[in-house]
């Protein structure tokens, strides 16, 4: 294999994606489509402590990635009026690397922290006294003439991001006076957001194109922004004028294989080799990687987590099982199997 597999609905980006996201990004509370109680929770903390006076308390937000917790932490800057520090946890790898990032902070700055859950447990250990008592020690020299110089930081405010979070330690957890967990959107709200990002880019995008957008984006904004992008290429390219109509749409995202359910070519690989292959399992996830021809962390990482959730397969003790529901969206009909709910 070589060359690793890149789906059109992956939640993951590089540095062009990430530009054109952040075009479209809601700069206000207002202004975000979705997450209804994590947003009014939020508006409640800010709008209290900018009445205070006062740096917010320290923010955790949690949820699958492609959500808005980086948008939320640059709208939590915005509300603020204060400036953003961003960073994340495999960028900091020693203690230090935090020190000068927290010693360059001005009072009432916000530092957003993506993936806090995967900082070493030294800068761990820095950031919860940063995190409650404002402060650091610095250890200057090494060995038995190495001193600890205490260095006082300004009132500031910490948003950690996770998509893990059973993975922060407690310490960490507990020093966060606001946690939201950020749930998958509706269709409703992807059309929402589909229609918005279509507006800003100056893209006409029929109500039906938008719906059908939303339908095959898995229930993140992420994911609908990059599907529209490529309905907007396909209708540039073929379209006779560059409109963005419901067969466009779906011409558009069937060239792209993504199909009415949001599965993409690896996802219906997975459930073509464990249904015909294996006639519905079970099958170890590395047997299942092999023969679709991938990685096992691709497998496991990038199909695996929609299409249990979605009901396709079950997760057992002897392997991966395909469910009554992905043989009948290949078209199959499913073997007796009592055991299995579907």
């Amino acid at each position: 294999m070589d060359d690793a597999y890149v789906s059109p609905v992956d939640a993951g980006a590089d540095d062009l994606e990430r530009a054109a996201e952040a075009a479209l990004r809601p700069k206000l509370l207002e202004d975000f489509v979705g997450q209804p109680v994590v947003r009014k929770q939020l508006n409640l903390v800010l709008t209290a402590a900018k009445q205070r006076g006062v740096c917010p308390d320290h923010v955790l937000l949690s949820g699958p990635p492609g959500l808005g917790k980086t948008t939320l932490a640059m709208i939590i800057a915005q509300e603020l009026g204060t400036a953003l520090r961003l960073t994340s946890g495999p960028a900091i790898q020693h203690a230090g690397d935090l020190a000068s990032i927290l010693s360059s902070l001005q009072e009432g700055d916000v530092l957003f922290i993506d993936e806090i859950h995967r900082l070493s447990r030294t800068a761990e250990e820095m950031l919860y006294l940063a995190m409650e008592d404002f402060r650091v020690d610095v250890v200057v020299g090494k060995g038995p003439g190495a001193t600890s110089i205490p260095l006082t930081l300004p009132p500031f405010t910490v948003v950690g991001a996770t998509t893990r979070a059973g993975l922060l330690p407690a310490p960490l957890r507990d020093r966060f006076g606001f946690t939201g967990h950020l749930d998958y959107y509706s269709e409703t709200e992807l059309a929402q957001v589909v229609t918005r990002s279509a507006a800003l880019l100056a893209f006409t995008l029929d109500a039906d194109a938008a719906t059908e957008v939303a339908s095959r984006s898995r229930g993140t904004p992420r994911i609908a922004n990059r599907l529209l992008r490529r309905v907007m290429d396909y209708a540039q390219v073929h379209g006779d004028t560059p409109t963005g109509t419901l067969p466009i749409a779906r011409a558009a995202l069937d060239l792209f294989e993504v199909d009415p359910a949001g599965l993409d070519r690896l996802d219906r690989a997975v459930l073509d080799a464990l249904c015909r292959r294996f006639a519905g399992g079970p099958v170890g996830l590395t047997t299942l990687a092999q023969t679709v021809g991938e990685e096992t962390e691709t497998v496991e990482t990038v199909a695996e987590p929609y299409l249990v959730r979605e009901g396709y397969i079950q997760r057992t003790s002897r392997g991966r099982v395909a469910t009554p529901q992905a043989w009948r969206h290949l078209g199959l009909t499913p073997p007796d199997q009592p055991w299995l709910a579907g």
